[in-house]
């Protein structure tokens, strides 16, 4: 009777221990981060935004400082700035993709892209005898690339993704140097056979959320600054101020005053009546100048303000995109706090339904099981002493 009272007192510890082993509660957030892979592909193709944008200003501004372009100098400075301005806008577009896994594939496009469009596309003339210089560090750009994406894949993945690159650049090429080209991502899922759908699954968790969003905003506030002054450049260089011409001007009215100052000093009577005869002609001249030079300022303050209107459109434009991205978050973090609640109290609720259960189960194991062991003993205790009077009789 004891031993059975013991082992009967041992279950029931052991279904307890199991079912306090039930309190033990895992919050799941219900949202997958970024596999270790795609958060490196991020990292390393954003690295080579920053050697991309100095290749292409290093190699730009040695273009337009070629001494012997001659007539062609604007027209080399206009292409060197139109480069810089574009290509690193194209870039940002590219690169900076939710997706890290569509940024890598858009970009090998794109660096392949501007590669074709200068050697042999639309732009392979845009730099005259400079053209080398821009062709060479497209490929470079390009191949640089192309060894970090090999990185990431097997070998004949590799082969395979530029064959579709080298089919893509042949089917959509580069026609003007503003870059405008559609996502090479969606062409890359057909080539892949991979359904739009199931391409991303995850954008990450909430840090790496957030730190996608402040690697973008300090992007954004580098380089605006810089496209902004190359635009003002390009601008200024096609309105219609000469100030070379102002200023060879203004040297020989300078030269001829000179002369007359001399001449005047030796012979001043005869410098006399040549000044007033000098004042009648040169006034039609004087006046025209000066209206010339007032027409000129008024152009130039009108130019002024057009280029403040566009340093503020291109401000506000800023502004904007920093408040739609900040109000993004705020709804992406509300939507995860609603549902991080929602899987704790169904986590919760199912705890308690178990926990409710096995306590259940203490109960009868505690109340009703003794009773029933003790019945049973009872029994056969009293089957036995029937026996054995039955048998003392015979």
């Amino acid at each position: 009777m004891n031993v059975l009272l013991r082992l009967t007192v041992m279950v029931m510890l052991g279904q307890l221990l199991t079912a306090c082993s039930l309190l033990e509660i895992k919050l799941e957030s219900g949202i997958e981060p970024l596999p270790q892979e795609q958060l490196n592909m991020r990292v390393f193709s954003r690295d080579f935004s920053s050697s991309f944008y100095s290749k292409v200003e290093l190699t730009a501004d040695e273009i337009a400082s070629f001494e012997d372009a001659g007539e062609q100098v604007i027209y080399l400075k206009s292409n060197a700035l139109m480069w810089k301005i574009y290509s690193e806008q194209a870039l940002q577009r590219t690169i900076f993709q939710t997706s890290p896994i569509a940024a890598m594939v858009d970009t090998w496009a794109f660096t392949a892209q501007m590669t074709a469009f200068y050697e042999a596309g639309a732009g392979q003339s845009l730099f005259g005898s400079q053209q080398s210089r821009a062709i060479e560090s497209s490929r470079e750009l390009q191949s640089e690339f192309e060894s970090t994406v090999k990185g990431f894949l097997k070998s004949e993945e590799f082969n395979k993704n530029r064959d579709f690159i080298e089919q893509y650049v042949v089917d959509n090429p580069l026609t003007e140097m503003t870059f405008s080209r559609k996502s090479a991502f969606n062409d890359w899922l057909k080539f892949r056979e991979i359904n739009e759908f199931e391409a991303v699954t995850t954008f990450g968790s909430v840090p790496e959320v957030m730190s996608d969003i402040s690697d973008r905003m300090a992007m954004i506030s580098e380089q605006m600054p810089k496209i902004l002054g190359w635009k003002a450049e390009l601008y200024a260089l096609h309105s219609n101020i000469n100030a070379e011409e102002i200023q060879k001007t203004l040297n020989h009215i300078s030269v001829t005053s000179a002369k007359f100052q001399e001449l005047m000093a030796q012979s001043p009577e005869m410098m006399q009546t040549l000044a007033v005869d000098m004042r009648r002609e040169l006034s039609p001249l004087l006046q025209q100048l000066s209206d010339s030079t007032d027409s000129k300022l008024a152009q130039l303050s009108t130019e002024r303000q057009a280029l403040e209107l566009m340093v503020k459109s291109e401000r506000m434009a800023l502004e904007d995109m920093v408040a739609r991205e900040r109000v993004a978050a705020a709804a992406n973090l509300d939507e995860l706090s609603k549902h991080t609640v929602e899987i704790v109290f169904q986590e919760l609720t199912k705890t308690l339904k178990s926990l409710i259960l096995y306590f259940v189960l203490f109960l009868v194991v505690v109340f009703f099981a003794p009773l029933g062991l003790g019945v049973w003993l009872g029994k056969r205790m009293e089957s036995k002493k029937v026996q054995k009077t039955s048998d003392l009789q015979v």
